[in-house]
């Protein structure tokens, strides 16, 4: 899905470099030719405000913002507001949020109901030259005098209607003298064009319903199709940059430009982000948070913008990740273990270690003193030096994972078992010596023994062990509520179902598990939500907004392995 060309400067300084395309190409050539003059580049992201933002809207993020921003540009955010029934102020706040959070600012914040008047005008224009005609047709007849892929459509016996009558007739739809969908203005251009876009197309309908910034203002609102090209017109827009469903839409777009005789915004379109066991359909996210399949929009299942930020997703790892899949010309599919491993190698960086056991085992060290204890300094984070050490307090009773203990061990199992010696990290040798059982026959300790002159987990002799277990010291360990999230889907493709079915047959019944009894160092009493960390040999961890003081709730990011890194390796090894 990526050009092999080098690739550009750093965007914003963030480390991610987006791959060259012919997004860049296409703006690289209108500056060396001076296709707008001394204009500079202008781009936009005009979300609607009828959800919130998903991953896909990330990669149209970094596009829009990136490239203006490389060649000198400035980017506008605009909210197409044109179905007041649908919108709402929380998803134009959420919006707004969520591209800050990306690590990007928009020069100008703008609406299309801003230019509701605007459009107004320039729709009586069309009518006035013979463009534009209203149709009292209803929405199914309209569908059916369209025709198909292979028959032409057929005129609507109201195509006919003069110049004054039509002008008259829009005005009053505008006064409101007419129902909801009894009249509609449509432009007149080719009911017998191969592009079904391009058969008299809808232009505005009557809708009596409030809107969130203009109240009754209006009872007629533009469509999609109408508003948009013009907004970015009127935004002096040089790249209109959207998805490849549009490409059919953009002869219709340039009509309108071309009738109206305004600003040429150009438009070109590139290929939409699909992840898989993914669902990137803002209608889909809407019904499972209606019917409560996830908790809210921000449900760290989810593919949403807030649900990745509070899972513990880093706004630095999505722009690498958008930066690696670039943009073509052709949809395909990217594997989520390739987000995923942007996401692990930017957290591998940057987030503070710590030691947690899901599972708890008590483990008993029977030589070492009852009533001591003592301090291990620990790195902060390896890979930097500069996030310095705390220290971890180590005593005679420690939780192990219960994974970590076999009394009968398989075979190749380097972990505890009765008579093998291990290493606590940062801590001591040690050898298991016998277990306590609780009258089910369930292991609830195990004792053993530990070597002194091992202290920092290397022996004085030299011997070696082949496995080092996290741990955890009881009697200063704290709880914490443990959210183990997976994958939302079942299948690689949401959408692969039988007839007859919703793709919501394909959700994971097993998304999420919630432990309750974890054991963690005392340091993270201190996190705060969103904090990141790394549970060592368990994976990476978010603090997370439910936290209170006296219960703390971690939800996991990822686990530490890293599948999509090794089969990326094998497959770069195989091409050489």
């Amino acid at each position: 899905m990526t050009d092999s060309n080098p690739q550009s400067p750093d965007l914003h300084g963030t480390g991610a470099r987006t791959q060259n395309n012919f997004l860049r190409d296409i703006i690289a050539e209108d500056v060396r030719t001076r296709k707008y003059g001394d204009a500079q580049i202008q781009t936009r992201f005009p979300p609607e405000p009828n959800g919130y933002l998903h991953i896909g809207h990330a990669k149209a993020i970094c596009i829009d913002f990136g490239l203006a921003d490389e060649f000198g540009g400035k980017t506008n955010l605009r909210f197409d507001d044109t179905n007041p029934e649908k919108e709402e102020q929380e998803y134009v706040d959420s919006i707004q949020k969520d591209v800050r959070w990306l690590g990007f600012q928009w020069e100008r914040l703008c609406y299309a109901s801003d230019y509701f008047p605007q459009l107004y005008e320039w729709a009586l224009q069309l009518v006035k030259t013979g463009k534009a005609y209203v149709d009292d047709l209803s929405a199914d007849e309209i569908r059916q005098h369209r025709g198909t892929l292979t028959e032409p459509g057929k005129d609507s016996p109201y195509r006919t209607r003069s110049i004054e009558e039509n002008l008259d007739l829009f005005i009053r739809m505008k006064q409101g003298d007419f129902p909801d969908g009894s009249r509609v203005l449509r432009a007149k251009i080719d009911m017998a064009s191969p592009n079904i876009n391009m058969r008299d197309p809808v232009m505005y309908r009557i809708l009596h319903a409030s809107h969130q910034r203009t109240g009754d203002q209006w009872c007629i609102y533009p469509m999609y199709d109408y508003a948009h090209g013009q907004s970015d017109s009127i935004e002096r827009v040089t790249h209109s940059m959207c998805t490849l469903e549009f490409a059919d839409h953009q002869p219709l777009y340039r009509w309108y430009i071309e009738q109206l005789g305004i600003f040429p915004t150009q438009q070109i379109e590139f290929d939409r982000l699909n992840i898989t066991y993914t669902l990137l359909s803002k209608r889909k996210l809407l019904q499972l948070v209606s019917e409560k399949r996830v908790s809210a929009w921000d449900d760290p299942r989810m593919p949403t913008l807030c649900g990745l930020r509070r899972r513990g997703f880093t706004p630095e790892a999505i722009r690498a990740f958008c930066a690696a899949i670039g943009a073509s010309r052709t949809n395909g599919s990217t594997d989520i273990e390739m987000l995923e491993h942007f996401q692990r190698d930017d957290l591998n960086r940057r987030a503070s270690r710590a030691m947690a056991v899901l599972h708890p085992l008590k483990l008993v060290i029977d030589n070492y003193p009852a009533d001591k204890a003592e301090f291990m300094e620990v790195a902060n984070n390896p890979e930097d030096p500069s996030a310095g050490t705390r220290q971890v307090p180590f005593s005679r009773e420690l939780y192990i994972e219960q994974d970590d203990f076999r009394e009968l061990p398989p075979p190749k199992y380097y972990r505890l078992s009765p008579g093998k010696e291990v290493r606590l990290r940062n801590a001591y040798f040690i050898t298991a010596q016998s277990v306590v059982k609780d009258s089910a026959g369930n292991i609830v300790e195990v004792h053993c023994t530990y070597d002194p002159a091992s202290r920092g987990g290397n022996s004085p002799d030299g011997r070696k062990v082949k496995s080092t277990m996290h741990w955890v010291s009881a009697a200063h360990a704290i709880s914490a509520e443990i959210r183990l999230y997976d994958k939302l889907f079942l299948k690689p493709d949401p959408s692969d179902v039988e007839e007859g079915q919703d793709v919501l047959s394909n959700l994971n019944p097993n998304s999420v598990e919630i432990l309750t009894g974890a054991k963690l160092e005392p340091s993270l009493a201190n996190a705060r939500p969103g904090d990141r960390f790394q549970f060592e040999r368990v994976g990476y961890f978010c603090l997370d907004p439910d936290s209170t003081p006296a219960n703390l709730v971690f939800n996991r990011t990822l686990p530490l392995k890293d599948s999509w890194a090794k089969e990326a390796g094998r497959q770069q090894k195989g091409s050489k």
